[in-house]
């Protein structure tokens, strides 16, 4: 039997492939593996087969959540769907992508992502991080986003180059033992020191259709702890330490303690960040710009930090001080 994973065509898979597991992509779920080679193939078609029992893992049937080994056999029937027109990343984006990467070893690499560049496509969007850096990258078939940022927010981005480097950091994610530094800043002078917010968030959508996270007792549990670095007229610049990864954490944190994120259409103070347009900040103050954790390959720590968008740090050295 023969692995000819890198060799399959969506649109013109002709018959029944029998795919071997190598070591590289052992403990992969086995929906997550047909996602991974099925590219383009609907996420609800991929589960359709699973649940029909099309996919086979050594004969057998299993379920979505099945972790694969290395030597398992796995049957993917045929699958097609109808061909259109996919839109490929423009060559200024890949190349501004490939002018970001500020870290990168035999496992992973480190992107300063900019503001606005979405992580992945979907939901209106062609294309983001991933695909661009795919296409720069043609020949690393494993490269997967370790962790997301949102649209909006620039700073380190993680990708795995290897299926054991993304199982590795996915677990250090886990387990907390990777240190996440954001910069932001947020509104009004923060008083004292270093203060944990710690407050439950929860996903909801409101009757408008839009998605929002608020804090909640029914929500997941979710700390961050803001540390004040410069204090302005009106202003506080804050490093924010993640000890949890929830979606839109520090943005519903900072509004939740009366400190909103400068330029956060969401969750902000529209008035306040209108104000901030005249200093140059037109975009949301949020920055990941540190990560440090432990990592074989570059000793025993590695820390990468990103360097603040320019027209960001011009807007502070314009703002009063207190």
């Amino acid at each position: 039997m023969t692995d000819n994973t890198n060799k399959f065509v969506p649109h013109s898979a002709p018959s029944v492939q029998f795919l071997t597991i190598d070591e590289e992509r052992a403990g992969q779920r086995v929906d997550n593996f047909l996602l991974g080679i099925l590219k383009g193939v609907p996420k609800s078609l991929v589960y359709r087969i699973l649940r029909k029992g099309e996919v086979r893992v050594n004969k057998g049937r299993v379920k979505p959540t099945h972790r694969l080994e290395a030597g398992d056999v796995v049957r993917v029937p045929p699958v097609r769907v109808a061909e259109k027109t996919v839109e490929s990343p423009g060559r200024g984006l890949v190349e501004r992508l490939e002018q970001s990467i500020i870290y990168e070893d035999d496992g992973l690499l480190v992107i300063n992502k900019p503001s606005g560049v979405a992580v992945h496509g979907g939901s209106g969007i062609n294309y983001g991080v991933i695909e661009a850096m795919r296409t720069l990258r043609p020949r690393q078939k494993s490269l997967e986003l370790v962790h997301r940022l949102d649209r909006d927010t620039s700073g380190c981005l993680i990708l795995a180059k290897k299926r054991s480097a993304l199982r590795r950091l996915h677990e250090m994610l886990r387990e907390g033992s990777v240190d996440k530094r954001y910069l932001a800043l947020c509104k009004g002078r923060w008083e004292g020191g270093a203060r944990l917010i710690d407050q439950p968030l929860k996903k909801n959508t409101l009757r408008s259709g839009e998605r929002i996270v608020q804090v909640s007792p029914e929500g997941k549990v979710a700390r961050s702890r803001f540390i004040p670095q410069e204090r302005y007229r009106d202003a506080t610049l804050m490093e924010v330490e993640l000890f949890t990864g929830r979606t839109h954490q520090i943005r519903v944190h900072a509004a939740h303690s009366h400190h909103p994120i400068v330029g956060d259409e969401k969750y902000g103070d529209k008035s306040f960040s209108r104000e901030m347009k005249a200093f140059g900040i037109s975009r949301l103050f949020l920055h990941a710009h540190k990560l440090r954790f432990s990592w074989p390959v570059a000793g025993q720590m590695l820390e990468v930090s990103a360097p603040l968008d320019p027209r960001l740090a011009q807007a502070l050295a314009k703002l009063p001080k207190a």
